[in-house]
């Protein structure tokens, strides 16, 4: 396949591949906070005392919801500690799940519909709605940057039980940092390749005897790894304040404000993709790709948004064996976004440039034009206010230890959306196809009174126990009930398009489109059971059932029969059944991991099953089974290791299929995935180290679209890392990433139009700083 390379390089190459071939790759603790855990110090009921650690093992989740050790949780968790991703020098979300296989962003949208921010998958569906800032849902399509986060927690199968409406597959939560007794300054100042520039720092300070101040603070001006013009810039500014943190009643006030703006990534054309077959008109673009550096958008593409939260945080110790937290969060993301799209399409045989692509000599690649498609808009406010109570108990009843934990939630969500269009039939120019040029010219646009609005209000209750019998015996089971209503308000500009809908009304004009509302009740369980074999060996089985109601995922309700949006249409229910085992060895310090899981999602559309009426009813079915194996800690006091595998058997059991290849299989959704990081630090201060990334090959979705990939290649990429430490207070740290420069597909969209190309490689110099 002839790529043209990307052209910007200026670290040699021959640096990280020595970590490589050494074979022991990397992980410190040199990131800008290594060596903090979440919690409250001492404060743990019933639970291991979480102090300052350095490593990457975590055994501990921040909810209080979980009461044991992961080593006694009947379900596969994975912590991903700031020490691991920052020694990988990861400054997002996304970034830092590439520690935990077979999670990360696969698809690139619908054709007018551009995927932005942290779009994750996870186990087959998306998880982008199941994103959670200390427990509380975080709203906005968004990218999330780690520079005040202490561990990002993947939690997998079903997790409706723990926070109400879910993805059928998981959930994924971000633990901030907050104020705690110690006084340190750490932090990191980063160059790169590619134009990439980033500060961070972290200051600790204890405020007299039992009060805390900390605060985090971010700065990035960066280019995307072999990608023209796209940019991501970014400041971050997070204060956390404690009081009593030594007494019975500890409160935090937490902060965060972050404002981003960035030039977003619109992709490149499929042509010339393995599977590609060329449209009517195009086949003498066989062999041709285009430069996976290539930029179709204009200088007019933006994504600004401001994220701004505020959170009171109270824990009361009432005795050693009872406390009480409150959360209260106050959340505000809004985004303004012009993204410029496009479509490949070919012409007929009797006008082969009846199409979008047109020339002027079909023999010279250089005359190819393609027509920008009409930008994706987006003037979006999310908000969020919610409550979080929970009592937490440890006694007994006899013989059998409890630990329960019971809680009340109360959550209004809302979402504001302004329409925005093109005014008067303006459009872009094209773009040459092989060399575009930002600098396109002819579109006005301007909000046209198409607007949604929505907003969803909850009220939860749940209890969790833990029953031990004896040394070996835990029975762990929680329900949860969640009392939701949404309401959706939309309406639509008349067109042609829209005859029925708009009368007798001239076309410009606004009408209601939507006026909707449901609600109802979820009712949440899971059951698990754990067998110890001594202290360092534990055998697991569990299930669970996670829901997802109508306007669940996106505030959005919609009138249309074949909709799950559709107010009359039940809740999508997850099932899921998992066994495993969990083995902490080497003194505790290496914890080994193995899970066989099922889950089985029903409620679904199923547009071959119909009702009387004619639509189509809720009988659709999709499976996914799979294995999932993990490493995490150190080998000794010098080698560390983080390591995962996944692989899934996915197929929709009833309904019609998803994938343009006519296969059972779910879109989106690689088959096996690989991801490994390991190190090791020298007593001369020397740490060298790096890994490995691996995703199988996606189906692509159904919709008609001809010529298109039906699949993308799987695809292998090695990082390194090789840091010294000058002294007690300053280490030189050298990334790299992609070290072969493999061009390879991360994600396609629904069509196949286009697709989103792995980042080229790229090296990066930090000096990390601790005082």
């Amino acid at each position: 396949m002839a790529y043209i390379k990307s052209r910007k390089h200026v670290l040699p190459v021959a640096v990280l591949a020595t970590g490589l071939t050494l074979a022991l790759p990397a992980m410190a603790g040199t990131g800008s906070d290594a060596g903090t855990s979440p919690g409250d110090d001492a404060h743990q009921l019933g639970r291991v005392e979480v102090k300052g650690q350095r490593g990457i093992k975590r055994d501990e989740l921040q909810s209080d919801k979980f009461t044991q050790p992961l080593q006694d949780t009947p379900q596969t968790v994975q912590i991903i500690s700031s020490d691991l991703f920052n020694q990988q020098g990861a400054t997002n979300l996304t970034e830092a799940l590439r520690n935990s296989a077979g999670v990360g962003t696969f698809y690139a949208g619908e054709n007018g519909n551009t995927s932005t921010g942290d779009t994750i998958s996870m186990r087959g569906f998306d998880t982008s709605n199941s994103i959670f800032v200390d427990g509380v849902r975080d709203l906005g399509s968004v990218s999330r940057d780690v520079f005040n986060i202490e561990q990002v927690e993947v939690i997998k199968g079903p997790a409706g039980t723990d926070t109400g409406r879910a993805a059928p597959t998981g959930s994924i939560n971000m633990v901030s940092k907050q104020a705690q007794m110690q006084d340190a300054v750490s932090g990191s100042v980063t160059a790169g390749s590619d134009g990439q520039k980033r500060v961070t720092t972290d200051w600790k300070q204890a405020l007299g005897a039992d009060s805390a101040l900390r605060l985090n603070l971010m700065w990035q001006d960066s280019d995307v790894p072999g990608r023209d013009h796209v940019n991501n810039s970014r400041f971050g500014l997070a204060p956390s304040l404690g009081f009593g943190l030594k007494g019975d009643t500890r409160v935090w006030i937490n902060l965060l404000y972050v404002k981003q703006d960035n030039v977003p990534d619109g992709f490149v054309p499929t042509i010339g993709l393995p599977s590609w077959t060329p449209q009517t008109g195009l086949g003498q673009l066989a062999g041709h790709p285009v430069d996976p550096k290539n930029f179709y958008g204009t200088r007019a593409d933006h994504d600004d948004s401001k994220t701004a939260m505020a959170t009171l945080r109270i824990k009361h110790d009432f005795t050693d064996k009872v406390m009480l937290t409150n959360t209260t969060r106050w959340g505000r993301t809004s985004q303004n976004m012009l993204l410029t799209s496009f479509l490949v399409t070919g012409g007929t045989a009797t006008d082969p440039m009846a199409g979008n692509v047109k020339w002027t000599n079909p023999a010279d690649l250089s005359t190819y034009t393609m027509a920008r498609s009409t930008p994706n808009f987006k003037d979006q406010d999310n908000r969020i206010f919610t409550d979080q109570l929970n009592l937490r108990a440890d006694f007994a009843t006899g013989r059998v230890k409890h630990y329960l934990t019971a809680g009340l939630e109360f959550t209004r969500e809302t979402q504001v959306a302004l329409g925005q269009a093109a005014t008067n039939g303006s459009k872009w120019t094209p773009a040459n196809l092989y060399d575009p040029d930002w600098n396109a010219t002819g579109l006005s646009w301007a909000h046209n009174g198409a607007d949604g609005h929505g907003k969803t209000t909850t009220t939860s209750a749940y209890l969790f126990d833990t029953l031990k019998f004896g040394e070996h015996f835990l029975l762990t089971g929680g329900v949860r009930a969640d009392r939701y209503r949404t309401q959706y308000a939309a309406s639509a500009v008349c067109s042609a398009t829209r005859a029925p809908f708009c009368g007798t009304n001239p076309a410009g004009t606004v009408l209601p489109s939507v006026d909707a509302s449901t609600s109802g009740t979820l009712l949440n369980w899971k059951l698990g059971a754990v067998w110890k074999f001594g202290e360092t060996l534990s055998v697991y089985a569990n299930s669970a059932v996670s829901q997802q109601p109508p306007g669940g995922a996106n505030f959005a309700l919609s009138a249309a029969g074949n909709s799950a949006d559709n107010p009359a249409m039940r809740p999508q229910k997850a099932r899921t059944q998992e066994i495993g085992a969990k083995w902490n060895t080497l003194q505790q310090r290496l914890s080994l991991n193995a899970a066989l899981f099922r889950t089985t999602v029903d409620n679904e559309i199923n547009t071959q099953v119909l009702d009387d009426a004619g639509n189509p009813t809720q009988t659709g079915r999709k499976r996914i089974e799979g294995v999932e194996l993990s490493a995490v800690g150190n080998i000794n006091e010098h080698w560390q290791v983080s390591a995962g595998y996944t692989r899934l058997k996915t197929r929709v059991v009833e309904g019609a299929m998803t994938a343009q290849d006519g296969s059972p299989n779910l879109t989106y959704t690689p088959d096996n995935a690989f991801t490994a990081w390991t190190s090791y630090r020298f007593d001369s201060g020397l740490t060298i180290g790096g890994g490995a990334r691996h995703s199988g090959e996606l189906h692509r979705g159904t919709d008609g679209a001809v010529g298109t990939p039906l699949y993308t290649q799987a695809w292998t990429v090695y990082d390194a890392v090789v840091s010294q430490a000058v002294n007690r207070n300053l280490t030189l740290r050298l990334n790299g990433y992609n070290l072969g420069n493999k061009h390879y597909v991360a994600a396609i969209n629904k069509s196949g139009y286009r697709y989103m190309p792995g980042a080229a490689r790229t090296f990066l110099l930090s000096a990390d700083f601790r005082f």
